[in-house]
Order: structure tokens, then sequence, then C-alpha cells
């Protein structure tokens, strides 16, 4: 006769992965293991984050005039005193889905879409989908409203700052693009002369 054995499964197996997760950890541990996963998800958040720019004129110019000088995708050098020209690689004038090469007077190129050209609200809206800044998802409008002495026009954008680079500057060098462009316009489309 053979005695009889009796077989239990593997405390091992059950005791194991308890013993693991019982196991007591240190303060410090927890602390960093909780500021690596804050760390990580505030670059994701950082990463994912949308910044907004918006500046803005106001002109003692019919906004008639003002949309008129600024109107065309294809002439912002006209108007814009740090753009050099423009190229078109695709599409038609003034019409959705239209992409221009935009030439910096320093050399640098911007590859951008046309997404929308409303003549009667006066606005159109643009995205980036080449350029040397370091953003992504960047998309823009211009209007030219109505305004108490004459025009309101309003260049303002959405996009996100790529990892590593500073907001800040990034925020800076965007604003100063449309500051430049939008005080120009008096130079571009000077006022009525008095009357007086």
């Amino acid at each position: 006769m053979h005695p009889r054995t009796h077989s239990r499964p593997s405390a091992t197996l059950d005791v194991a992965p308890l013993s693991l997760q019982q196991r007591p950890r240190s303060a410090a541990s927890m602390l960093g293991i909780g500021l690596l996963l804050a760390f990580a998800a505030s670059s994701a958040l950082a990463a994912e984050k949308m910044v907004a720019v918006s500046e803005a004129v106001d002109l003692a110019v019919s906004p008639a005039r003002i949309w008129s000088a600024i109107k065309d995708f294809d002439r912002w050098q006209s108007w814009h005193p740090a753009f050099a020209g423009t190229s078109i690689v695709k599409g038609s004038a003034n019409q959705k889905g239209e992409v221009r090469v935009l030439s910096t007077k320093d050399g640098a190129k911007f590859t951008e879409e046309l997404l929308s050209h409303d003549r009667a609200s006066r606005s159109f809206e643009y995205r980036i989908i080449e350029s040397p800044l370091p953003i992504s998802g960047y998309v823009s409008k211009i209007e030219v409203k109505k305004g108490r002495s004459g025009s309101h026009v309003v260049w303002s954008s959405t996009f996100r700052v790529d990892e590593g680079a500073s907001e800040e500057e990034v925020r800076k060098t965007i604003a100063g693009v449309y500051r430049a462009g939008l005080d120009n316009l008096a130079a571009v489309v000077p006022a009525p002369a008095s009357t007086y």
C-alpha cells in the first residue's frame, strides 16, 4: 500500500503576490513614485495644453477699407512688414484649401492652409502645416469688425507648444508677429485727412 499523500495547491502562488503587495514601502520610495507620476502627468498635460494668443487694434478707417487691404491670403507682404513674399502651392486664391508658402524677410518659411474666407463677416481662418516654430495644432483667425470710430481688427490663434520649448517665449514671438502686422495697418491704410 502506498501512503496517501494529500497534494495541496502550492502556497507560494497564493502567498508570493500577497507578500509583494504587503511589503512596506519607505516614505521616500512612495514620494519618489508620486513625484514621477506627477511629472509624467504634467508633461502629458503640457503637451496637450492649448495656448491662446490674441492681439487687436482700433483704426479710424472703415472695415471695408481694412478688409480690402488684408483680405488676400497670397498678399500679406503688402501689409505686414515681416513678410517678403508668398507662393501658392495648391488651390485657388482665397478659396478654402488654398496652401501658401509664406517667406519672412529673414528667410524663414511657413506653409499654411486657408480653412475659411468669409467676405460677409470680413474674416478668414488658416492653419500652419509646417514652420520653424516649436508648435503644433496652430489655427489662427483674423477678423475685421466695426469699431466705435472705424475698425476693430482682431488676430488670434490657438496652438500647442512642443515639449521642451518655453511657452512664454513662443507666446511672445507670436504676439510680436501679430502686433507688428496690426500696428502697420495704420500706415498701409491711413485714416482720412481731417476736414477741420
